[in-house]
């Protein structure tokens, strides 16, 4: 336990530039807080106690502004970064090396007790303010642009970014305002 627990440690510590030192992340990172909570909410869970997981779960919100549920699957190294807004829901899968943004949304769109939240497969990137919805799978090493909103599957290695969101490269219909002739738009030719 304890290993995993300086592991987490040191993910912040490589992987935030404003990390100075052990003690700090220990004491003052709520996302690493968020973790840790969710981990002891999911043993709870899995031990057949779902009510005292909900009220851990919901204890770390308050503590933390990030809610995970308890049913959610977490990997090693996840690290919430300013987690404040974070959701992860119910049947969300997050691999390892994922790496998550303050305002991040990993939602469901189903009313039934089905798969339908994200599947984060390891080293992806979800920027800023990102709403994932669904059962979709994000593939590894991929990355959500902030404020993006994810509805269908992203391949491993792509980068999307858009509402909808689109891998960087596919272009618009129309293009961008400063492309017309005289810097018009379309609708005013």
């Amino acid at each position: 336990m304890f290993d995993r627990l300086r592991e987490d440690v040191r993910t912040a510590l490589s992987t935030d530039p404003a990390a100075k030192s052990a003690l700090e992340v220990a004491l003052t990172y709520p996302g690493l807080h968020a973790v840790w909570a969710h981990r002891a909410a999911s043993r709870l869970l899995d031990g057949g106690h779902p009510l005292a997981a909900r009220v851990v779960s919901h204890l770390a919100r308050v503590a933390t502004g990030v809610e995970i549920h308890p049913g959610a699957t977490l990997g090693r190294r996840v690290f919430i970064d300013h987690g404040m807004g974070v959701v992860v829901g119910e049947t969300a899968e997050v691999g390892d090396d994922v790496k998550l943004y303050h305002g991040v949304t990993l939602g469901g769109n189903s009313p039934e007790p089905v798969k339908r939240h994200p599947t984060l497969e390891d080293g992806v990137t979800v920027g800023a303010n990102a709403t994932l919805i669904g059962a979709i799978t994000v593939g590894e090493g991929a990355t959500v642009g902030a404020g993006s909103v994810v509805v269908r599957d992203v391949p491993p290695a792509t980068t999307v970014a858009g509402n909808p969101a689109r891998p960087l490269g596919e272009r618009d219909e129309e293009p961008p305002v400063s492309q017309h002739p005289r810097g018009s738009t379309a609708n005013e030719e």
